[in-house]
């Protein structure tokens, strides 16, 4: 993929099929609408731009350590993968 990690931020702690989002716990650091995450697991492993979040069904700008929040994801995830929050300057063109 050509990146380097930023910052391991936190982890996934559900995943919902329908409608495709994951519940993530930010443990530190920060998280708002226009950065983009790297999602690793065993079998995860993809890029996205975070383009919405909420904490319980409310819209929310950023995130910050301690707080869960949902995040629409463009592919499967599961229970533990590593979030992790990447450099502007590090990003491809996804």
């Amino acid at each position: 993929m050509g990146v380097k990690l930023m910052e391991e931020i936190g982890k996934i702690v559900a995943y919902f099929k329908i409608p495709q989002a994951a519940i993530i716990k930010i443990e530190k650091g920060t998280l708002a609408v226009g950065d983009y995450v790297r999602i690793k697991g065993h079998t995860t492993d993809f890029i996205q731009k975070v383009e919405s979040m909420e904490i319980e069904h409310k819209a929310l700008n950023k995130a910050s350590a301690s707080q869960e929040i949902g995040l629409k994801v463009k592919e499967k995830v599961r229970e533990h993968d590593l979030v992790y929050k990447l450099e502007p300057s590090e990003i491809e063109e996804v």
